[in-house]
């Protein structure tokens, strides 16, 4: 029989208030039109000096923040009714799920299945990728037991951060319908523009392989002696048939297209050329951390008033530029159908670009205010971003 959304809800959070059954909950993507202030919130419950907490752990993409609270003191139903398009509750007997559609509508399953409570409070910090892992070793950053060298501590912890977006922007995506459920017939397919020496190639591959992630990654750069090391990699490892490497610019790659796009410090334009190939090949979830921003900066000759305090100090101009390119990347991602979040990222030792461009593929139609923003925005400082001249769906002129 058919309920409504407040009916599901209303169910939903009796489950989750039921201490003599509640297991988990988790809540993720986004309702059409609405905004989160988390991307994913996972609820447990938890006993605390003999007195039991709903634990709320909440994540905005870049940490997660955790709060024991007791059940009184929880706005279940607010939580719910937050803007969240996927929420499910697992209970010791069955698992809940609703799904909330574009038009509002919830459509629930209900699914039998026997859980067991846990309790614990102290959780020791999961690493994502065990420092164990073979390709730690091959690339470097591990020494022959397994230990990661203290000189390339600073690369294993941005493994460990890119690892931290990718997962749950990944499983959000899938949750919301956003990217297929990958299945061995039809895995993930991951292209990693200018991957270098292909650190976080490899620590994606491994990562989704060893969480039963069915997934196909290709890794694109331009510099030969990069793709013959990183393929002896793959091929000592014994991953080829689903890892390999490709010598390519990246405006001219042969690649095919891919669910997940990813472009870590491609340099000046060629982070566009990533972007665009990206879009162009309708790739649904987007992970790019810009670097260099030349092609704004060459083409500011005078800035708008009052600006020109400012872009008067080299630096303040050059800070400025940056700030300018990305968020025109940015905007011009919303207008070709994306949801887009700039976050955090941390960089690597020798390079204070830690900023990450992250989007999903919506298809939502740009609003026109949108657009009109964009285009005051470029005729006011007179530029033309690459970016733009690069998007074969794009439309504004």
């Amino acid at each position: 029989m058919p309920i409504t959304r407040e009916e599901a809800f209303t169910e939903a959070a009796s489950k989750i208030l039921d201490t003599n059954s509640f297991v988990r909950a988790v809540l993720s993507g986004r309702r059409r039109n609405m905004t989160v202030d988390f991307e994913r919130i996972d609820i447990r419950l938890v006993e605390i000096k003999g007195v039991l907490h709903l634990q709320l752990m909440q994540n905005d993409g870049r940490a997660t923040t955790t709060k024991n609270l007791l059940p009184s003191m929880v706005e279940v139903d607010q939580l719910l009714n937050s803007g969240y398009a996927n929420i499910m509750v697992e209970s010791t007997d069955e698992a809940y799920s609703i799904r909330v559609t574009k038009s509002g509508d919830a459509q629930v399953h209900t699914e039998k299945r026997q859980s067991e409570q846990n309790l614990s409070h102290d959780k020791k910090k999961e690493r994502l990728l065990d420092s164990n892992d073979p390709f730690l070793r091959e690339v470097g950053i591990a020494d022959a037991k397994g230990v990661i060298k203290p000189s390339r501590q600073d690369k294993y912890k941005q493994v460990e951060e890119f690892l931290r977006l990718l997962s749950p922007a990944l499983n959000a995506a899938i949750e919301a319908g956003q990217i297929h459920k990958p299945t061995k017939e039809n895995p993930l397919r991951i292209t990693d523009l200018g991957c270098g020496h292909a650190y976080l190639t490899f620590a994606a591959h491994q990562f989704l392989i060893n969480s039963g992630i069915p997934v196909v990654v290709t890794g694109i750069d331009v510099r030969p002696d990069s793709r013959d090391r990183n393929n002896k990699i793959a091929e000592k490892l014994g991953i080829t048939k689903t890892i390999n490497f490709k010598a390519e610019e990246i405006s001219k790659t042969t690649a095919e297209t891919a669910d997940i796009a990813i472009a870590l410090h491609a340099c000046d334009t060629a982070t566009d050329d990533a972007i665009a190939w990206a879009v162009n090949g309708g790739s649904k979830l987007l992970l790019i951390a810009p670097c260099c921003h030349h092609d704004i900066q060459k083409q500011i000759d005078a800035a708008p008033e009052p600006w020109g305090a400012i872009t008067k100090f080299g630096l303040m101009k050059e800070r400025l530029g940056d700030l300018l390119t990305d968020s025109l990347r940015a905007q011009l991602l919303r207008l070709v159908g994306y949801r887009v979040e700039v976050i955090e990222f941390v960089g690597g030792e020798h390079t204070p670009r830690n900023l990450m461009i992250r989007a999903v593929k919506t298809d939502a139609k740009p609003e026109q205010i949108d657009i009109d923003r964009y285009c005051e925005i470029t005729a006011q400082w007179g530029v033309k971003p690459a970016l733009e001249k690069k998007l074969s769906t794009l439309n504004i002129r």
